[in-house]
């Protein structure tokens, strides 16, 4: 195998009749250390690439910059990049946001926040979104479709998800894969707050997966008005969207694509 987004593998293709041998790729999975002003925040298994992205939104979404302005992102402060192989991340806001807790555990490609934050504790954070003009249900349900083009990781490994930032015509403007669903929607919301546009509420959210809480969570903290996902939303998602006063449709499938709206686009 190779370092990267994607190694080749020898693997056994059965065709239904016979093993044939050939090369497969598969996505990298690392490990990625977060640290916030020279303090461990956690760690999280990733797809390396756009890693300042993903610790800049990581950060962002569980709330521990309240407020500050991310100064610098570099790799590995306390000693050389290489050594640590590029999966040490430091964000620094020269002291200025509160010293986070670090995670007990560390996190998996999938579990994102794994419950640490209670809704009630999301209302006391984060503020209802503003209520502006309806998504279009139509406009909503033709993301999907104006993303794949740009899954290329997914199009050689079949085993990534995608995270897009999408604007009202529902033209995908950011779109990032990683092998974690969360991790993916990290990197978009990282890319977004390096570019000083949040929150973006004249924007949506698209994930190419299921829509559980943590993704609505970090829709929420960085302001998007609505989310759109390819699988099922769960229950909690859905009252965390319509507390937040944000469009949430799932299912969406087909050529002609259908979709469930399980918060109303119109608070959106």
């Amino acid at each position: 195998m190779t370092r990267g987004r994607t190694a080749q593998v020898l693997t056994q293709h059965w065709d239904g009749a016979t093993l044939q041998r050939r090369p497969d790729h598969l996505i990298v999975e690392e490990p990625l250390e977060v640290h916030l002003d020279g303090h461990l925040v956690g760690t999280t298994m990733r797809t390396p690439g756009h890693d300042f992205e993903l610790a800049v939104g990581l950060v962002h979404g569980d709330g521990l910059l309240a407020g500050a302005e991310v100064l610098t992102c570099r790799y590995c402060a306390t000693g050389s990049a290489v050594e640590s192989g590029f999966n040490v991340v430091s964000v620094d806001t020269g002291g200025v946001a509160p010293t986070p807790t670090p995670r007990i555990s560390a996190g998996t490609s999938a579990c994102g926040m794994c419950g640490s934050t209670a809704i009630d504790e999301l209302r006391d954070r984060i503020a209802p979104l503003p209520v502006g003009e309806p998504w279009p249900v139509e406009v909503l349900a033709a993301v999907p479709a104006a993303v794949q083009p740009d899954q290329d990781l997914f199009a050689r490994t079949g085993a990534v998800h995608a995270a897009a930032a999408f604007d009202r015509a529902g033209t995908p403007l950011v779109v990032r894969e990683d092998i974690g669903r969360h991790n993916a929607v990290d990197k978009v919301v990282g890319r977004l707050l390096l570019d000083g546009r949040l929150p973006a509420t004249d924007l949506g959210l698209y994930v190419s997966g299921r829509a559980g809480f943590e993704i609505v969570q970090k829709a929420w903290a960085a302001g998007f008005s609505a989310v759109v996902a390819v699988s099922a939303p769960s229950a909690l998602a859905v009252e965390v969207a319509r507390h937040a006063g944000m469009a949430l449709v799932g299912f969406v499938r087909g050529e002609r694509p259908t979709a469930n709206v399980y918060s109303p686009e119109a608070r959106a």
